[in-house]
């Protein structure tokens, strides 16, 4: 017989042993939100929950239970395969601890293979995220990587996290890249899995010394950073990155490949030319039609996104704020290593040692 399971004690599994949590919700679901490093294995289709939802409304209760097992029936050979295709401990969910996830659990078990279930599903890991963002409790130091547009910040995140040192990407957790054009090419996450991947973070780095972030406004895309955190942010450390602007053209090239979606950053920039002097914002206009990209993106840096940072860095007092200046990215990320060497001396002695 298959073993109910808390998330208290899922969570734990998690992060002591090679632990398999399967999401048996329909595609969309799982889409929609899940538990993070959960896979999909959908007891119905979208249309075959749609089917069996409609004939719980319509008809009935019973009604629903026997087209549910119908369909299950004709698929169940091919459903426990992909289980035993899985070699380490296996815990199933559906949204709340229900039907489905109590029926994929008594089938696999069944089959001989050993089970859990988490007790109530995704909705109680939800209130569980929601406790959790309530509290706000992330001790850590943050220093936040700022700089002008182009700067490459985000890259230089990730090169640091190859290093050891603890990171959240705020931007790759919100798929979008923080600019009027930061949603093209990305595919937008929405609030509760952004929530989700955020309290997964501040768990695994809650006893850093520090952790490093990009600054970033509150709203990111399309969610929004809890306060609490950005308030912390706001009021740290802040390494200022400068670049030459060539390198910050080619950043800019490479992260956003603009060649790839035109028609979007023409239709983007729509939305903030009346924000640019006229003549300048008919050339960028021109140059974006004529995929003239160099051109275009030095004139949105002269002329909008830098007199924007300007302002905004201004905002910091002298004893949070110090300037990176570098040549190029490599020249960016070893001066930030630097820097960090000398606020948390032991910590980056260790990394270093490993």
């Amino acid at each position: 017989m298959f073993q109910d399971i808390t998330l208290k004690e899922l969570l734990e599994r998690q992060h002591s042993e090679n632990h398999t949590i399967i999401d048996v919700r329909s595609p969309q679901e799982y889409n929609e939100t899940t538990i993070p490093g959960s896979i999909n294995i959908p007891v119905f289709s979208n249309d075959e929950r749609a089917e069996v939802g409609t004939l719980y409304k319509q008809v009935g209760k019973e009604a629903a239970k026997a087209r549910g097992l119908e369909i299950m029936s004709a698929k169940l050979p091919d459903f426990i395969a992909k289980f035993r295709e899985i070699d380490t401990p296996k815990t199933v969910f559906c949204w709340r601890g229900g039907m489905r996830s109590k029926t994929a659990a008594t089938l696999v078990d069944l089959m001989g293979l050993d089970v859990n279930r988490l007790q109530g599903g995704v909705r109680a890991y939800r209130q569980w995220i929601v406790s959790e963002l309530e509290t706000a409790d992330f001790p850590p130091d943050i220093i936040v990587l700022n700089g002008n547009t182009g700067t490459g910040k985000t890259k230089l995140l990730h090169q640091l996290a190859e290093n050891g040192y603890p990171i959240i990407d705020l931007e790759g957790m919100a798929g979008h890249r923080g600019s009027i054009f930061g949603h093209i090419g990305l595919e937008p996450t929405i609030q509760k899995e952004f929530e989700s991947q955020l309290v997964q973070a501040m768990h695994m780095f809650h006893d850093a010394p520090f952790v490093l972030m990009e600054g970033e406004s509150k709203r990111i895309g399309k969610v929004t950073m809890p306060e609490f955190l950005f308030k912390k942010k706001e009021q740290s450390m802040q390494l200022f990155i400068d670049l030459p602007v060539e390198q910050r053209i080619l950043n800019i090239l490479d992260d956003y490949q603009p060649w790839n979606h035109p028609d979007q950053f023409v239709e983007a920039f729509e939305r903030i030319q009346k924000r640019i002097h006229t003549p300048v914002a008919k050339q960028i206009h021109e140059d974006l039609k004529e995929e003239n990209y160099k051109q275009a993106i030095h004139l949105l840096l002269d002329y909008y996104y830098d007199p924007r940072y300007e302002h905004m860095a201004g905002k910091y007092p002298p004893d949070k704020t110090k300037t990176i200046n570098a040549a190029d990215m490599k020249d960016a990320a070893e001066r930030i290593e630097d820097v960090l060497s000398d606020m948390y001396p032991q910590r980056t002695k260790s990394l270093k040692d490993a």
